[in-house]
């Protein structure tokens, strides 16, 4: 009864501009926090400190989000996550948190959510409360629904969600509050799309191959009318046919699986955007502790807090440029493999030509033959067209890199 009523009193407002921030122990027992932190919960500092951070914790949030929130900490690893928090007098507020090991605990930054990700999110959470509550889904399996339920929506892993939501959100901030994103995340943003672009597309030409996969059977079978005569064309068909497999599988071996040129760019490109938009964070944190209406109280200094963010923040980034160095070695790998691809395609230039001349050389199906050459050029053009694309968003990679790089 108390969670219904509590319910129906309403979301605390804090300005889009705000970020809040707490600092706790290995157990999650609040150390420090700042003075937005203290009014929106609407707790007293003297009932936060000492207090473990749950006691901002909502009944409405599913507890597979904390089960996979903490195992990452434990593991030593940087999380990201939307968060439902309860005040002192039952309302609630939204927040954006990032998290991330320090020595002897762990460090929080937070901003208010307001991307269309976060309502598709809300959406997931509804869903793993519900199957909490009326399944008894353990926190463990309701974690893996969220990862499930993630996939669905795109994200290849809970990492590159983490990326995807913190630029998201930072984009959008910027916007409400009137600022431009920085540099860095504004190129590790148009890197972040440009992959994405990538798969989609070797995605349309696995569709083009699999379309044009019917082109040797149709050729054995007019083959096959035109008994002897036919010899030349099915033994053409045999090897384009083979050449078709090899370029799917080249594609295949291109986005699929965790050795990939593709898959490492994409995470290391998120791990780099997740770091280079955290740094952001807690840069701009620090900045606000000057100003913090609780600095330089005896009891709660804020002082040593603002020097860790700071080394925080610089940490950060060499790691993002490290992350660069991975993106510029699998980008000209990337270019080297679509060479290989484009030998593929060569050889297809080479089975069209003997198609010609047989189409030439044959009397009364020469129209049919013809038909089937028709088909074998416009799919050699889009395949063509789509590594081109390739090409060409590999260089827009490469040259944000560069610039990246000329940063430090």
């Amino acid at each position: 009864m108390a969670q219904t009523r509590n319910s129906t009193l309403g979301e605390v407002p804090f300005e889009a501009k705000e970020l809040f921030f707490t600092r706790t122990d290995e157990r999650g027992v609040i150390q420090e926090g700042n003075s937005v932190f203290q009014r929106v919960s609407g707790f007293t500092w003297d009932e936060l400190k000492g207090a473990p951070h749950k006691v901002v914790r909502h009944p409405d949030m599913p507890k597979g989000v904390f089960h996979l929130y903490w195992e990452r900490l434990k593991d030593g690893k940087n999380v990201a996550a939307y968060v439902k928090n309860r005040t002192k007098d039952g309302r609630f507020y939204w927040v954006f948190a990032v998290a991330w090991p320090i020595e002897g605990g762990y460090i929080s930054v937070r901003m208010k959510p307001s991307s269309e990700l976060f309502a598709q999110v809300r959406g997931i959470y509804a869903d793993m409360l519900q199957a909490e509550k009326e399944q008894g889904l353990q926190a463990g399996r309701s974690a893996q629904m969220l990862l499930d339920r993630l996939a669905q929506h795109g994200f290849a892993s809970y990492e590159g969600f983490m990326a995807a939501a913190i630029a998201t959100e930072m984009e959008e901030r910027a916007r409400r509050i009137g600022v431009k994103l920085d540099q860095r995340q504004q190129r590790f943003l148009v890197m972040s799309r440009t992959i994405a672009d990538i798969k989609a597309q070797t995605d349309q030409m696995t569709e083009i191959i699999k379309a044009i996969r019917t082109v040797p059977m149709n050729m054995r079978i007019l083959a096959s009318r035109l008994e002897n005569a036919g010899g030349p064309i099915s033994a053409i068909s045999v090897n384009y046919g083979s050449m078709l497999d090899e370029m799917a599988s080249w594609v295949r071996g291109f986005v699929d699986g965790e050795d990939s040129t593709y898959v490492r760019m994409r995470e290391t490109i998120q791990r780099g955007q997740f770091l280079v938009c955290a740094a952001a964070m807690q840069g701009e944190m620090s900045e606000m502790f000057n100003d913090d209406t609780r600095h330089g109280e005896n009891t709660s200094d804020l002082a040593d807090d603002k020097t860790r963010l700071d080394g925080e923040e610089r940490m950060f980034q060499r790691s993002a440029q490290e992350a660069l160095k991975v993106v510029e070695m699998e980008a000209m790998r990337l270019g080297r493999s679509v060479l290989d691809m484009k030998r593929y395609v060569t050889g297809l230039s080479s089975t069209r030509m003997m198609c010609k001349i047989e189409s030439a050389a044959l009397t009364g199906t020469g129209d049919s033959l013809s038909g089937i050459v028709d088909q074998l050029d416009a799919g050699q053009d889009e395949i063509e067209a789509r590594l081109a694309k390739i090409v060409e968003l590999n260089t827009v990679i490469q040259s944000n890199t560069g610039m990246l790089r000329a940063m430090t």
